[in-house]
């Protein structure tokens, strides 16, 4: 039932560690980013690598909290831990960081991270709306572009800048229809291996090839949906997962409703489809343009983020689901304080069964876990 290219695409984890390596050792420059609001279109027109950093897994945790306070979420955590252990290859090959004031949490441990590598943070507007918002923005693209500039002693020209942005959109392109296909009834993928080939697509050394590999995934769930295979059948219950980022080392809440007999057939956060929403303006001037793109990010640092439930109805009813799952990780208060709304939204205007999970990465509550998700799916059936 596995589209068997998914080999592949779980390979890349290892090969690109390897390929970040000789990358580096060949003197290319590296840029190493963590959000979904950081423009890789600018690293790759300074002709470096963009690559996502490490920050999914439990295990750097306990070295964090030498540092940081147990009671921080566990994505800050996490990142802190792989800088600090030398456990990450994409942040030991980094030249520079990028970083971004999505949070407090955020912005605090970027100071002690910054004694580590050379940083370069942008300064995101807390709100998407109005221009002096979007002014402020562009002005932080213009700050990302010439700290590259002098860092590396390279010219970011428009078409460089316009290239990039082609090959992104190629990117967003290919990965939305993959996610999109999970429309079909009954989803011909299961939400792991989605989860798998949208969060690796951020290690990616080589665009051309992780684009390549992900449209022969394509041509094969496309063949399995012809033939009718699927891991589901029609009459399982199809979620909608929601809230705070999540991929390999971060799946246990996927994993569990998965396994409790549902079939999470949308992502919508930020290492699902939020990114891939909105394409950058190829008509455009590349700075307005990806100034305009990042910023249209439905995130929960924003306010207000009618964006979000916007995008939320419009993936309910494209997927068909039948119910949402919203997860928030501990500490992260915009995420927990907008699910109240979210869960208004979802059974007032969408008349669709909610639920919120606050969790951490560690699997000491994953009983607990399983026995709530295994109810509110049984509500559903």
């Amino acid at each position: 039932m596995r589209p068997p290219i998914m080999e592949e695409v779980e390979a890349l984890r290892g090969i690109n560690s390897v390929k970040v390596k000789e990358a580096s050792e060949a003197g290319k420059k590296v840029v190493g980013m963590y959000c979904v609001f950081s423009p890789q279109e600018i690293a790759l027109a300074a002709d470096a690598i963009a690559v996502t950093l490490c920050g999914t897994k439990q295990e750097p945790i306990e070295d964090a909290e030498k540092h940081l306070p147990r009671n921080l979420c566990p994505l800050i955590k996490s990142s802190y831990g792989f800088a600090i252990t030398d456990k990450c290859p994409y942040f030991y090959f980094s030249d520079v960081l990028l970083a971004e004031t999505t949070c407090d949490g955020k912005k605090k441990m970027y100071e002690l991270m910054g004694k580590i590598k050379p940083m370069h943070i942008m300064n995101l507007p807390q709100t998407s709306q109005g221009e002096d918002a979007l002014e402020a923005w562009k002005n932080e693209m213009v700050k990302f572009k010439n700290y590259l500039e002098e860092k590396f002693q390279v010219e970011i020209t428009e078409e460089k800048l316009k290239d990039a942005v082609k090959l992104m959109n190629r990117e967003r392109r290919a990965m939305r229809k993959l996610h999109q296909l999970n429309a079909h009834k009954p989803a011909p993928l299961t939400g792991m291996d989605m989860m798998l080939a949208q969060w690796l697509k951020g290690f990616n050394i080589d665009k051309e090839a992780g684009i390549e590999i992900i449209e022969r995934l394509i041509a094969q769930v496309e063949e399995q949906i012809e033939k009718g295979i699927s891991p589901f059948t029609a009459d399982t219950p199809r979620i909608l997962l929601t809230g705070c980022p999540i991929g390999s080392g971060s799946e246990k809440v996927l994993k569990i409703i998965e396994e409790a007999g549902a079939s999470v057939v949308a992502l919508e956060n930020c290492t699902g489809y939020k990114g891939l929403d909105v394409l950058v303006d190829e008509e455009k001037e590349p700075i307005q343009a990806l100034a305009e793109k990042y910023l249209a990010t439905p995130c929960s640092c924003m306010t207000p983020n009618n964006g979000r439930l916007d995008l939320i109805e419009r993936m309910a009813k494209e997927y068909q689901v039948d119910g949402i799952v919203d997860l928030t990780w501990q500490a992260c208060h915009t995420y927990n304080i907008e699910s109240y709304t979210v869960r208004q939204f979802a059974k007032e205007k969408l008349n669709l069964p909610f639920i919120q999970i606050e969790t951490d990465y560690s699997d000491s509550d994953a009983g607990q876990l399983k026995v709530r998700l295994e109810a509110f799916l049984e509500t559903i059936k």
